[in-house]
């Protein structure tokens, strides 16, 4: 068999013109936005449609799964289930809670980023935005027709409220109108939103003089001539809580990886090491993360990144795309 190293060699490199490389560029404008904004992300980016008044109830239907909406229900089950959703699954229930149901898009941002594995707080809740117009200038909608064209049959929702055109749905969208619905009896359960790993490690860290810290947001293998200590700030977590499910999937990563685990508040981290550490870590832009890791460490290297990050903020995901045509990758995109 090719050994993945050799196969890798052979791939040809991505180019700018290949889909992947344009979803990679999304997330890179998402955390350039993220690198300049900070915490602002989290709020209106700019001023929501006018007139439009958003509640911060999430519809119990909704969070159970259970709207009569094919579409939305087997999303929802699916985002239980497995932690994963298609990007245009994404959209179509972010549209849906926003525009048709008159929900904030920060309520329905925060609980999704609960449950996916790769939820990531910038790529989550600016395409909440997005999708909201308060990152856009207008809203995204879907209808039946566009549901037909992308997803399987069972998720179809022909002769439903989204079997309309656009313009009626626009229409919805810049109302306080909400769309009818017809809730089934039965839904998902509702898995617990948990702002700790259900099972903590408590250990006692191994004394070392070089130190690794590893955050949940840099779990690929590297190689290290010390202690590699996986932490998680405990304060980040109380605000943006995860499943069991996402818990398991990085707690079993970062145990794979690092030699000990450190749970709790990363304030209290640097007593535990010997002033002559040298420790480091990547950096991270996770608030809580992102203001102690550099208190903490003597190295902090920077996030890995595809494209360059452009000097002057970009407004927006084309003036970025056109930054990175100009500048090449900083690395082979096969690797």
């Amino acid at each position: 068999l090719t050994s993945i190293p050799e196969l890798s060699a052979n791939l040809p490199k991505l180019q700018l013109s290949d889909k992947l490389a344009f979803e990679f560029g999304w997330r890179e404008f998402f955390h350039h936005v993220w690198s300049r904004e900070g915490e602002r992300i989290l709020s209106d980016m700019r001023p929501a449609l006018p007139g439009v008044h958003y509640s911060d109830n999430f519809p119990q239907e909704i969070r159970e799964g259970r709207t009569g909406l094919a579409v939305i229900d087997r999303a929802v089950h699916q985002l239980y289930a497995t932690g994963y959703l298609h990007n245009h699954a994404r959209m179509w229930l972010a549209s849906y809670v926003v525009h048709l149901r008159k929900v904030h898009w920060r309520v329905g941002a925060d609980w999704m980023f609960g449950y996916l594995l790769d939820g990531d707080l910038a790529s989550n809740h600016l395409s909440w935005q997005w999708v909201a117009a308060t990152f856009s200038s207008k809203p995204y909608l879907f209808n039946a027709e566009n549901v037909a064209r992308y997803a399987p049959v069972d998720w179809h929702c022909a002769g439903s409220a989204l079997d309309t055109s656009y313009e009626h749905l626009d229409e919805i969208a810049r109302s306080d109108q909400s769309i009818n619905t017809m809730p089934s009896l039965v839904g998902a359960e509702t898995p617990e939103l948990l702002p700790a790993p259900p099972a903590q490690i408590t250990a006692a860290l191994p004394k070392a003089d070089r130190v690794q810290l590893v955050h949940p947001w840099m779990l690929s293998q590297r190689t290290f001539d010390g202690l590699r200590i996986g932490v998680i700030h405990l304060p980040f977590h109380a605000r943006f809580p995860w499943s069991a499910r996402r818990w398991q999937f990085v707690m079993d990563r970062m145990t794979a990886i690092t030699d000990a685990m450190f749970i709790g508040d990363l304030s209290e981290l640097n007593a535990m090491f010997q002033p002559s550490s040298h420790i480091e870590s990547v950096a991270d832009l996770n608030p809580g993360y992102r203001e102690l890791l550099p208190a903490l460490c003597m190295q902090l290297i920077d996030t890995p990144r595809y494209f360059a990050n452009p000097v002057k903020t970009c407004r927006s995901f084309s003036a970025f795309w056109a930054q990175c045509a100009e500048r090449p990758a900083q690395r082979g995109w096969h690797q």
